[in-house]
């Protein structure tokens, strides 16, 4: 008698099939896993199928890693961009903050409309967000207007400081209006930047009528400490509108409307003052095109650094426009400080620092 296995082979051979055992149904399936994992995936190899191979891992990380402290450089080379810009505002004296303003917006407008184009993102904006966006245009603007005003009317370093006081209030306005946490942390970084802009100030109902008598430019002084702080103000407010429009809008639609709003109120401001008038030296009109340059190349080294590095230290190494500001002063102006101003510039420094070490901590957490 024959055994089971033969008889089936012999049937099979009778009938022309060819002798292969037939495997039981769950091989089949066990087979075909093992193939696929045999298979090499993308970014695989064939000596460690199931896992990327280790050199094409490497090179994809090195490729998207970067490299260490460049957004700090990144910040770095932006609070210098900006500080040149500055200093090439203070030189230019034979022309108009406003009308500086307006060259400038019509240098950004040449550059935000093909980048318009590119994106197609159109140049109205969501119906829902035209509103803040045409909000965060005229403050926004209104802003740069202020700070090239305080930049020609008092020192430097005096308008580079009280304008560093607009993330104080950024904290104020986003509490009231964004119901954001206003922590006591917060109000003790309040009290520090009102100190430091009070003694950058100087207001003679504190420091006496001897503050005046001893500077014959007081008045001058006074319109662009004033000028800062109003620019820090409308920057807060730029800032919270900002943030209430979150990605809802492409950024370049905003700068779009900050550019028309601006040129805007250029015209108008300056056909009323009838300031307007072309640059007559050669000088200041290369120096007004560096303006727009170094402004647009510090908005751009800026917005590179936030996205490759933590928030809060940008904010603390944005704190070197102060240091660059004091620096440029003594050099190109031969003005050297006041103690009233280096203890201002402390409290304010000290402030944003502050507030920037706590956003860090909270973000490590």
């Amino acid at each position: 008698m024959r055994p089971v296995d033969d008889t089936g082979a012999a049937k099979r051979l009778e009938s022309g099939l060819p002798l292969v055992d037939i495997p039981p149904p769950g091989s089949r399936q066990e087979s075909a896993a093992t193939e696929v994992a045999e298979t090499p995936g993308p970014g695989g190899c064939w000596q460690c199928p199931s896992l990327p191979c280790g050199s094409r891992a490497e090179q994809e990380a090195e490729k998207k890693a970067p490299c260490p402290g460049l957004g700090l450089f990144y910040t770095l080379l932006s609070a210098f961009l900006f500080s040149v810009g500055s200093l090439f505002v203070k030189k230019v004296q034979d022309i108009h903050a406003v009308e500086i303003s307006a060259f400038r917006c019509v240098f950004q407008m040449l550059i935000i409309i093909p980048c318009l184009i590119y994106r197609k993102t159109g140049f109205i904006g969501p119906k829902g967000q035209r509103i803040f966006l045409l909000l965060r245009g005229v403050l926004g603007s209104s802003a740069m207007i202020l700070l090239y005003y305080a930049y020609q009317s008092t020192s430097l370093a005096d308008a580079t400081v009280i304008s560093f006081s607009c993330p104080v209030f950024t904290s104020i306005i986003a509490c009231i209006f964004l119901k954001e946490k206003y922590s006591p942390w917060d109000a003790v970084f309040t009290a520090f930047t009102i100190t430091g802009v009070i003694l950058i100030v100087r207001p003679p109902f504190l420091f006496g009528s001897e503050v005046v008598e001893t500077d014959k430019d007081y008045s001058v002084h006074l319109k662009g400490a004033f000028a800062a702080l109003v620019h820090a103000v409308f920057a807060a407010v730029t800032l919270v509108i900002l943030r209430k429009i979150g990605t809802s809008v492409d950024y370049m639609l905003s700068i779009w409307y900050y550019v028309v709003a601006g040129l805007t109120e250029c015209i108008i401001a300056l056909s009323i003052l009838g300031e307007w008038s072309l640059p007559h030296c050669g000088l200041d009109r290369l120096f007004l095109i560096l303006i727009g340059l170094f402004g647009l190349g510090g908005q751009v080294f800026l917005a590179k650094a936030i996205q490759i590095e933590k928030a809060g230290l940008v904010a603390l190494m944005k704190t070197m426009d102060v240091v660059f500001a004091f620096i440029f002063q003594i050099i190109f102006f031969h003005d050297v400080p006041s103690w009233w101003t280096v203890g201002g510039s402390l409290c304010v420094v000290a402030s944003s620092i502050g507030a920037a070490v706590r956003k860090w901590y909270q973000s490590s957490k």
